[in-house]
């Protein structure tokens, strides 16, 4: 019975070092999805949409409009647009990023600007992990900035 016990705890152990060994700390999965969404707002600069489509999950969801943009494919369609020319209509750079502690999810949210570099809006995307250090976005909404000079203060 100790035996058995004793493999038993050993067992546990090497199971709980090889996964600590392996395993991404929160701040490193927060520092993965940070690189991974500048890399992404970069194929907007680099005018490179095979890459901006390389980021969109199969089953991604973007808000725009009335009514949200469901798969890679309508994303893609929808996008492409803003990919030709050689101006970038605009751009946008994360500023903060969380992880959840299971280190499956993460949102990102950061300004966007127009090609003059004047913010005018904000982006909120949520990232899954898909495989280790390979994060996809599912989800992404802007939001209009507020042109607060002309409203009513009621």
């Amino acid at each position: 019975m100790i035996k058995k016990m004793t493999l038993a705890t050993c067992l546990l152990w090497l199971m709980v070092a090889s996964t600590t060994a392996t395993s991404a700390t929160t701040e490193e999965l927060q520092q993965q999805v940070m690189e991974t969404e500048r890399a992404f707002a970069a194929t907007m600069a680099e005018r490179d949409f095979e890459r901006f489509q390389s980021y969109l999950a199969d089953e991604t969801v973007f808000f725009a409009g009335e009514k949200p943009l469901k798969g890679k494919q309508a994303v893609a369609d929808a996008w492409q647009a803003f990919y030709e020319g050689d101006t970038a209509p605009f751009s946008w750079s994360p500023d903060q990023v969380v992880v959840l502690e299971s280190g499956t999810l993460a949102l990102s949210t950061g300004p966007v600007y127009d090609p003059a570099g004047k913010q005018v809006a904000t982006f909120t995307s949520i990232w899954r992990l898909e495989r280790q250090g390979v994060w996809k976005i599912v989800f992404d909404k802007g939001c209009k900035l507020c042109d607060c000079s002309n409203a009513d203060p009621g």
